[in-house]
């Protein structure tokens, strides 16, 4: 296969190029680095990164930004730019790419463990973590050609932790989400949430 990896340069891209890459031909894609440019906000750029790469068979989103903050905190604008980034981007990678990918294609999208488990200021990205799923849940219904999509919903990462100098014992290492990634890329499975710790038997 063909796959795009956007945010290939990130913790959990990394790793889900370098579980791929021994499989598959892989094209990274990111905001400031790879081998296409791509914004996730803004649809022109997503349209312009499906025209430069041609061909291709899947595409893993590893990307896609939202605000942190309590509910005092956020503004409008916080709201606006995580739907904007992390929901519409990944959304529109499915709506936009679904006229270019391959007969029988993936996409794979990422949402997180805080649209299931939220805590105290994760009101924005909680909200927009669950609204992927749901996405997924339905467009999975109406997508053509045997194309298929699901999303990844990553625990807490270790290596994000330990940079972050927090508590990383519940944390997950990269190399291991990132086999969430490759069932789903390689798998038959559409519509479906992934959760890496189930699918390691955690």
């Amino acid at each position: 296969m063909r796959v795009i990896v956007v945010g290939g340069a990130g913790t959990i891209g990394s790793a889900v190029v370098a579980a791929l890459l021994p499989r598959h031909e892989v094209v990274v894609a990111g905001r400031k680095t790879g081998a296409v440019t791509v914004d996730l906000a803004s649809p022109d750029s997503i349209r312009a990164m499906f025209q430069s790469v041609g061909k291709f068979d899947a595409v893993v989103c590893a990307a896609g930004q939202a605000k942190f903050g309590s509910l005092d905190d956020l503004t409008e604008a916080d709201y606006a730019f995580s739907f904007s980034n992390k929901l519409m981007g990944q959304a529109n990678l499915v709506r936009i790419g679904r006229q270019f990918i391959a007969d029988g294609g993936s996409f794979t999208l990422t949402s997180g463990v805080l649209g299931q488990e939220p805590i105290k200021g994760s009101a924005s990205i909680s909200m927009v973590n669950a609204g992927l799923e749901g996405f997924v849940r339905a467009a999975a219904l109406e997508l053509p050609y045997g194309i298929r999509v699901n999303v990844v919903s990553p625990p807490w990462v270790t290596e994000t932790l330990v940079a972050r100098k927090m508590d990383s014992t519940h944390g997950m290492p990269a190399a291991v989400v990132a086999k969430a990634y490759l069932s789903s890329a390689e798998g038959t499975m559409t519509g479906q949430t992934l959760d890496p710790r189930r699918l390691a038997g955690l």
